[in-house]
């Protein structure tokens, strides 16, 4: 499960910036593109954090 959080992490982050960088699209649908990216970005370090190893304190 976490691999797969973190395969969607670096995925996010890596569409992210080809939508900033190389994709040739306009305003509007750069802006999509990122909003939708952020969200799994969002989405998958919340879970990451969510099901993080506890330790007893």
């Amino acid at each position: 499960m976490r691999a797969i959080l973190w395969l969607l992490l670096t995925a996010s982050v890596l569409a992210n910036v080809f939508i900033s960088t190389f994709a040739d699209w306009s305003g509007g649908l750069q802006i999509v593109g990122s909003v939708c990216t952020g969200a799994v970005l969002l989405g998958s370090a919340a879970g990451l954090w969510l099901t993080r190893p506890r330790t007893g304190a």
